[in-house]
């Protein structure tokens, strides 16, 4: 029998919102992380950037921002951090100095191999299977995209 439709009462009720549903997630996750990242010492947005980087090296940082739907004022000082560690290099374009580069260091490379450990954790934590997680990975990467959609 399906549910009946929600009253404009029941909309409001925190439990039935989306948006605090994927709020909630999200700083559970973030706990998940933060000791698993506090081995690597870096923070969410830099293991973002790393991912990012181990991915495909020498992004420019205009394809970095795009690819971590991250804005120029919140990635530039994030990068001039993690240049400042030791973890990446930013390389003006020879050609047309306003393009930067962005390239892990021997640093930055080594890290990957500590990270490997990390999803195994995080798929323990959640105690979900590897396929639910895919499967919910999936879901929420459509929601992203429908949501960026609509904004448009």
């Amino acid at each position: 029998m399906p549910s009946p439709e929600p009253t404009p009462r029941d909309s409001l009720l925190l439990d039935n919102m989306l948006c605090f549903a994927l709020y909630s997630t999200s700083l559970a996750m973030t706990k998940v992380y933060k000791p698993l990242l506090r081995e690597l010492g870096v923070t969410y947005p830099q293991y973002l950037t790393l991912l990012a980087l181990w991915e495909r090296d020498g992004l420019m940082v205009s394809e970095l921002g795009e690819r971590l739907s991250l804005d120029s004022g919140t990635l530039t000082p994030l990068l001039k951090r993690m240049e400042s560690m030791g973890l990446v290099a930013r390389i003006r374009d020879v050609l047309d100095e306003r393009r930067v580069h962005i390239t892990l260091t021997t640093a930055g490379r080594a890290l990957q191999a500590k990270a490997e450990k990390i999803p195994a954790c995080v798929l323990s934590a959640s105690n979900c299977t590897h396929a639910e997680l895919l499967r919910l990975t999936r879901e929420m990467q459509q929601l992203r995209d429908r949501l960026a959609d609509a904004a448009r």
